[in-house]
């Protein structure tokens, strides 16, 4: 049976695997249907703004907290939260795709930090994986209480099995689960790797749109939730949690995954990058990166975000007698990027699909030699059509640190800087033009 979704971002979405699971007006009965227990999931205070407040009801075969007591987890050692307090290099970072492993490994076995800032005890900042896997996780469940999971699959699909439903997502999607959600996570393709960015401060919520008005970017209507499934299964299973940094491991004799009606907010749910209405210049000038966001985690400083996602999808340039590529630029937010699928427009090699960068905070950087000659001999009467791309962006108003592994990886690209080391003076003073 085709996997099945409800549309919409932040709804207050009520779905039920068997009819009459969810009560009529009331939360939490004093007898649930079928024998359910009601159980309150909260992703944020109780008092929260109505617009902010994330919270749903689950009516499930029994309640989360029915499993043995937790011990210390050693299986996901390269996940981490600390990202050090030293000084950070300022060198533009760039690394080539991870390989898949050779020896068996599910999805949290294959997660290794890249970088980050901030942490759970805070409740701000962010970490920034890889992940790579060649196999579904058997007999294990996992929940993150640090912080949501901003998932970007680069190859092979994801078939995520949640307590609220099952979300299938494939490269050129990308799915978001909630803090404290539990799920499985399989492989249905075999092998898969991608990006994943660990959020720390608020909810990841749509961008306000200000001038642009109620139509473009991502829209809201093309996000997709899961409807109500559930399994009832029983045998001898683990439940492993992500908290305060550490991972830990219970025994469960049963599924977790046994929600058979939810209603609420705090639900896990999927995009099409695909569906981006992108939006540009049609006259001159390259505006800032900023119209490319898809979703935003804000901080307690008005317009300045904890992180945000934004993607440079296929779109056409029309804009005349200007530079068309990303301009030379230094930034006071740092810089995380990696390549879904494509060639990314501001640089011609070295920049594979499943590799990264990272630029740093007034780490200067942009288009390479090659791009910056091409660009400045366009013929700018002609559009110029970017096709057949998926770049993303994760964005923070902190340093992004990187890890010792990142620095350590065999994938790290020593000679990344000489991609601007042939850019050729053109200055003469006696020639303006």
């Amino acid at each position: 049976m085709p996997l099945q979704y409800q549309s919409g971002f932040g709804n207050d979405w009520a779905t039920e695997a068997l009819p009459g699971a969810l009560p009529s007006g009331r939360n939490s009965p004093q007898r649930c249907a079928y024998g359910l227990y009601a159980e309150q999931l909260s992703g944020t205070a109780f008092t929260a703004p109505r617009a902010d407040n994330r919270r749903s009801w689950l009516y499930r075969i029994r309640p989360a907290a029915q499993h043995r007591p937790f011990q210390p987890f050693d299986g996901a050692t390269r996940w981490l939260s600390e990202f050090g307090t030293g000084p950070v290099t300022p060198n533009q970072l760039r690394w080539s795709p991870p390989p898949i492993p050779d020896a068996p490994t599910d999805f949290i076995e294959g997660v290794q930090t890249w970088g980050g800032n901030g942490g759970p005890g805070e409740h701000g900042g962010v970490g920034i994986h890889l992940y790579a896997a060649n196999r579904s996780m058997q007999g294990r469940f996992f929940y993150n209480a640090d912080g949501e999971l901003l998932i970007v699959p680069q190859q092979g699909r994801l078939r995520l099995a949640t307590e609220l439903g099952m979300i299938e997502v494939e490269p050129l999607e990308i799915a978001v689960i909630p803090r404290g959600v539990r799920l499985r996570v399989e492989l249905p393709d075999g092998p898969a790797r991608g990006y994943m960015l660990e959020n720390f401060g608020t909810a990841l919520r749509l961008p306000e749109l200000g001038p642009i008005g109620s139509n473009c970017l991502a829209n809201a209507r093309d996000f997709q939730t899961p409807v109500a499934w559930y399994e009832d299964v029983e045998g001898d299973f683990e439940l492993i949690g992500k908290f305060t940094g550490g991972f830990w491991r219970a025994p469960i004799d049963h599924s977790p995954l046994d929600v058979v009606a939810w209603h609420g907010t705090h639900a896990p749910y999927k995009y099409d990058l695909r569906h981006f209405n992108a939006i540009g210049s049609i006259s001159f000038d390259h505006p800032d990166p900023s119209i490319f966001t898809v979703l935003t985690a804000p901080s307690d400083t008005p317009g300045t975000a904890n992180m945000d996602f934004a993607i440079f999808p296929p779109r056409v340039l029309a804009m005349e007698d200007t530079f068309r590529p990303p301009w030379f630029h230094r930034n006071v937010a740092s810089e995380f990027m990696g390549l879904i699928h494509g060639i990314y427009d501001a640089k011609a090699e070295g920049f594979a699909p499943g590799g990264a960068s990272l630029h740093n905070c007034m780490s200067g950087h942009g288009p390479d030699a090659g791009t910056f000659e091409k660009a400045t001999a366009a013929d700018t009467r002609q559009a110029h059509y970017i096709r057949d791309t998926m770049a993303f962006m994760f964005e923070t108003r902190r340093v992004i640190r990187p890890t010792a592994q990142a620095l350590a990886s065999v994938q790290l690209q020593d000679d990344y800087y000489q991609c601007w080391q042939g850019l050729k003076k053109h200055f003469n003073p006696a020639k303006p033009h």
